[in-house]
């Protein structure tokens, strides 16, 4: 997560979204950087508006802009499977050496997801607060001209981005009856990432109800 002060704006670090390489272009420009832990770096917006929109609207005002990134869905699995077949995580219960991606997409769609298939949500790391708290701007991960644009409006010149933290190019395909099946199961992704328009505009998914009493 990224915080700038001076332009009242806060960028989220949707895991997988290229937000790494932000953070090094945009590191001169920003008031606060959160690199570690990943639970911090990567807060999402329930996070965010717990621990950190009560702070930062003490000392900047309040209706700051939040931005964030949204990789097209089965490419933003495609990324973690190819993270998870590197090396270092070898014999490990998070590595998916060995495993195909289709069989890797059918375990994130289970309910008890193995720990290799345990990569989280777009969708739910973008659901609003129920106290209002939201994204108010999404970019599409391959809309690299208009987050570039976006950002340079409110922060002036900005260096070249340099990937960072890249998985390890492998084409991948899913079977066309899975990846229907993964856009029923998962439908709150393909909508989220479907509704996203220019200039950041999107639909924000509805918060999830509150719990009923008794």
């Amino acid at each position: 997560m990224l915080v700038f002060s001076k332009a009242r704006l806060v960028f989220l670090s949707v895991p997988k979204t290229g937000t790494t390489a932000w953070q090094a272009a945009l590191e001169p420009h920003a008031a606060m950087i959160l690199r570690d832990p990943p639970e911090l770096k990567h807060a999402p917006v329930y996070r965010y508006n717990r621990f950190f929109r009560p702070m930062l609207e003490k000392f900047l005002g309040e209706d700051l802009t939040v931005l964030a990134v949204m990789r097209e869905p089965v490419d933003w699995l495609g990324s973690w499977y190819r993270y998870r077949q590197r090396p270092f995580l070898k014999g490990r219960p998070t590595s998916t050496e060995g495993i195909g991606f289709d069989e890797f997409v059918q375990a994130y769609m289970k309910g008890d997801k193995p720990a290799f298939a345990n990569v989280g949500s777009q969708a739910k790391f973008m659901e609003p607060s129920r106290n209002g708290t939201a994204v108010t701007h999404l970019f599409r991960y391959d809309d690299q001209a208009g987050l570039r644009a976006f950002l340079e409006d409110r922060l002036g010149p900005l260096a070249p981005t340099e990937r960072q933290n890249a998985s390890p190019p492998m084409p991948l395909a899913l079977s066309p009856d899975l990846a229907a099946r993964l856009r029923r199961k998962c439908a709150a992704e393909f909508d989220l990432y479907d509704s996203i328009g220019e200039n950041g505009a999107y639909r924000a998914p509805p918060p999830n109800p509150k719990p009923a009493a008794g």
